[in-house]
């Protein structure tokens, strides 16, 4: 039997119009959201726009030339994979490497000795697609080849840890201090005042559980935030975009009361509340996107029968098709996350309707009580479970990978580029540095964001642009570059390997929903 959330039910209009499709006025509106987006990210000839049939999509008002900047988008919310945090230390709010050369390999070792192990190999596979091309393209952040470690001696450790060692020409590496979390939770760390600030305004004040902060769900906070370090980092990126729309909530309504009070005007409604809240939650709102219209998917099935793909992928895309019109004869504008999540290997397509309820009884189990906790502290209905299920279903389907290089590599390489002599001297300090890290040295800082701006390019198995980082791109946001001329045309990315077979591609194209049309497509499938 299905659980039931009491806030779907008490909230259930709100919600409604939380999540219906925007009406002719406010697509307009989001277009002038992204207009502003694009101007303040200095995003210069480039343009939101609708185009009938995809949805939203990016395009070129001007022209780029391969291997030219097209975007750098700053993402609206992030997270760095639980794992990851033992291998690099970053500033949890923009994601650069903070502390030291020396701060970043002592501690790296020293929760490896504890036995903690953080290691993930770059080229992993993840929720998107995408980001398997993101970390290809980086090609920074694992070494090749097995190389067995020896162990530097404990003292040593804890020296290069606490400041006592100084590496040779580390000064030329320099890191910002750690700045710790206001709340004093000692689990968040930054690169200043101005990001500690920042995110506690936008996020963390609500998800921290330091002693400063004094709430009352701590410990049913807790348990949240272990079972998402557990499961999916995903549902503490919903977890941080509900923070961000109750927060910016509560910006909004002070400053109208501030206004009244001024004027000595009455106080809001209701209504005027969940108006305010309606103009709190846009940021995230912009990002659904449905995946395309459910016809197109249902002629892919056919299609795929007739090429002879698996049977279980033919279903999956059936699947997509009969949500995607269910979600169009309702106010849903995006799948939730029990029904968009891809089916696994081992789950035979008879038992798909099992496995989406157990999802849901997951995220119903270890995620309720925090979200009832807070909705009876805020009294806010974006704490329902139906909120909730779909803003993981929209990060589901949009995430990009969050993919900072590391200084440590630049570092070692550093020394390696050196003058014979100069290196031979330095490598006496650095070997042993170097061979108790083993392959592990050049770990990137790795994680999920979503990124308004990138979020909204569509596919092509034949795209004109591609993520990637440059050398000089060492922060945390998106980075597309054009992989060819663009002239006044549609910014497309490839959500898969574009060089698949074309069946393949189809088949992994169907957990977004729809059936690729590109030229390339067209051709191959002719």
């Amino acid at each position: 039997m299905d659980s039931i959330c009491p806030l779907d039910i008490q909230h259930s209009d709100k919600i409604s119009a939380l999540l219906k499709p925007p009406s002719s006025l406010q697509v307009q509106a989001s277009f002038e959201y992204f207009d502003q987006l694009v101007k303040t990210k200095q995003c210069h000839g480039l343009k939101v726009k609708q185009d009938g049939v995809h949805g939203k999509g990016v395009y070129a008002e001007t022209d780029f030339n391969e291997g030219e900047l097209v975007l750098k988008d700053e993402m609206l919310v992030g997270a760095q994979h639980s794992s990851n945090k033992v291998d690099c230390l970053v500033c949890s709010y923009c994601f650069c490497f903070i502390g030291s050369i020396e701060l970043q390999i002592g501690r790296k070792l020293y929760l490896h000795d504890l036995g903690l192990s953080g290691r993930m190999d770059c080229a992993a596979e993840s929720s998107d697609e995408e980001d398997d091309l993101f970390n290809e393209d980086l090609g920074q952040c694992s070494s090749s080849g097995a190389k067995k470690k020896i162990p530097l001696p404990k003292e040593a450790v804890e020296s290069l840890m606490n400041g006592h060692i100084e590496l040779p020409y580390s000064n030329k590496f320099s890191l910002s201090s750690a700045v710790p979390c206001p709340g004093k939770c000692g689990e968040t760390y930054y690169c200043s005042e101005l990001c500690a600030d920042a995110d506690w305004e936008s996020f963390h004040s609500l998800l921290c559980v330091g002693e400063n902060t004094g709430t009352p769900t701590k410990e049913a906070l807790l348990k949240f935030v272990q079972h998402a370090d557990g499961t999916n980092d995903i549902f503490y990126l919903a977890a941080k975009a509900i923070s961000f729309t109750v927060l910016r909530y509560r910006k909004l309504k002070a400053a109208q009361f501030q206004e009244q009070k001024e004027h000595d005007a009455q106080d809001g409604n209701d209504n005027s509340d969940f108006s305010l809240l309606l103009q709190a939650w846009r940021p995230v709102s912009m990002g659904y996107k449905r995946s395309s219209k459910a016809r197109t998917a249902l002629k892919f099935h056919c299609v795929s029968v007739r090429h002879g793909l698996d049977m279980s992928d033919a279903a999956r895309y059936a699947r997509v098709a009969a949500l995607v019109f269910a979600s169009a004869s309702t106010s849903v504008s995006v799948l939730v996350w029990w029904e968009c999540v891809a089916l696994p290997d081992d789950v035979d397509c008879c038992d798909e309707e099992s496995f989406r309820g157990q999802i849901r009884e997951l995220a119903f189990e270890f995620n309720f009580c925090y979200l009832l906790n807070f909705e009876i502290l805020f009294k806010c209905v974006v704490f329902s479970l139906e909120i909730y299920g779909h803003i993981i279903g929209m990060f589901e389907l949009n995430n990009l990978d969050l993919v900072v290089a590391s200084p440590v590599e630049d570092y070692f390489l550093y020394i390696d580029d050196l003058q014979q002599v100069d290196k031979e001297q330095a490598e006496r300090t650095t070997r042993p540095v170097l061979d108790a890290l083993g392959d592990e040295y050049s770990m990137c800082c790795q994680g999920s964001a979503f990124f308004p701006l990138q979020s909204c390019m569509n596919h092509s198995c034949r795209p004109n642009a591609k993520a990637f980082k440059r050398e000089e791109d060492r922060d945390g946001q998106a980075t597309i570059i054009a992989v060819r001329r663009i002239s006044e045309e549609e910014v497309t990315i490839s959500y898969i390997d574009e060089d698949l077979p074309f069946k393949e591609r189809q088949a992994l194209l169907a957990d977004y929903g729809f059936k690729c049309m590109c030229s390339k497509c067209v051709e191959e499938e002719l």
